[in-house]
């Protein structure tokens, strides 16, 4: 699909320097604006405790930078509105979707889900009858709504059909042009290949070319 190049230019968007915790690493990488890194791996490698470190939900040592800042000068809720980490089974803390997002954001969150292919009227529907592949996009939904500049997707796709994961790539695709940065975690190294400017891989918990 058409995507536009990072750019790479002066500092990265997000610099992870040697984090390392009892579960992986270290890990070192750099993502810039409008780039999508696809992070491959077999179950269990380390891939999800990558995503978690950068996001800072797990205690570890070692540092990242956002457009230059290090991320212990960042309040923790603050960091975590501008990097966004979405688990591959995210949480829902209230009945339904709606209650879950700002008034401020509905008309983004209404232009996104349009794009998905899910009816406004899920919004207001019980979560938990949601199927699985609802909950899955109306979490991205819910994540972009945030309107990070940094996204951590793990596994985003996994339980949708071919029209939903082209749905989510094509609207991925048109968030990197506007200038996100994408970590996207995928067990499917096609989907890597598909919708990743750079392809890595986590083996042993730590990072390599593939």
């Amino acid at each position: 699909m058409p995507r536009a190049e990072p750019l790479s230019s002066g500092e990265p968007r997000l610099r992870v320097d040697a984090l390392v915790s009892p579960h992986g690493g270290p890990f070192s990488v750099t993502v810039d604006a409008h780039e999508c890194v696809a992070i491959v791996g077999r179950s269990g490698s380390g891939k999800s405790v990558l995503l978690r470190l950068i996001a800072d939900l797990d205690p570890h040592d070692g540092e990242v930078w956002l457009e230059g800042g290090a991320r212990s000068s960042w309040p923790a809720p603050e960091w975590r509105r501008r990097v966004v980490y979405q688990a591959a089974e995210p949480a829902w803390w209230a009945s339904t979707a709606r209650a879950h997002f700002a008034p401020a954001s509905l008309a983004l969150v209404d232009a996104l889900l349009s794009n998905l292919g899910l009816d406004n009227a899920l919004m207001d529907s019980d979560i938990t009858r949601l199927s699985t592949g609802e909950r899955q996009r109306m979490a991205l939904v819910r994540s972009l709504a945030c309107e990070p500049r940094v996204l951590l997707l793990d596994e985003p796709t996994a339980a949708l059909d071919q029209a939903s994961t082209l749905a989510v790539e094509a609207l991925l695709a048109a968030r990197l042009a506007a200038g996100l940065s994408v970590v996207f975690v995928t067990h499917s190294r096609e989907q890597a290949e598909r919708i990743g400017h750079r392809l890595l891989e986590v083996r042993d918990h730590q990072i390599h070319a593939p």
